[in-house]
């Protein structure tokens, strides 16, 4: 797997409301208690803007990504550059930043 492939799984993972994934998948130092999902929002889609390493010889990655949902009628669009770390062999989510943020 890749941290590109986590991503996806994890996105996927929201759109289902599998939070027990979602935790798993959430590296130790950052891992929330618990996740909650909202009842109204609707995803529509991913799109993967970037990835940097994140493969099989690497030990930490990041994906550039925008997830379009929508929200009490309102159309949305998360835009994160989420940062991976490998933890025992497993690609874990580490964090989210915004891209505009970024130097």
């Amino acid at each position: 797997m890749t941290a590109e492939a986590l991503m996806r799984a994890r996105y996927s993972a929201y759109v289902l409301e599998l939070g027990a994934f979602v935790l798993s998948s959430w590296h130790p130092d950052t891992r929330p208690a618990s996740v909650e999902f909202s009842t109204d929002v609707a995803w529509h889609g991913l799109e993967v803007v970037r990835t940097e390493r994140g493969g099989a010889l690497d030990s930490m990655g990041a994906v550039e990504f925008r997830a379009r949902f929508e929200r009490g009628g309102a159309k949305l669009e998360l835009h994160e550059f989420s940062t991976f770390e490998r933890v025992d062999g497993h690609w874990m989510y580490r964090d989210g930043l915004d891209p505009d943020t970024l130097p």
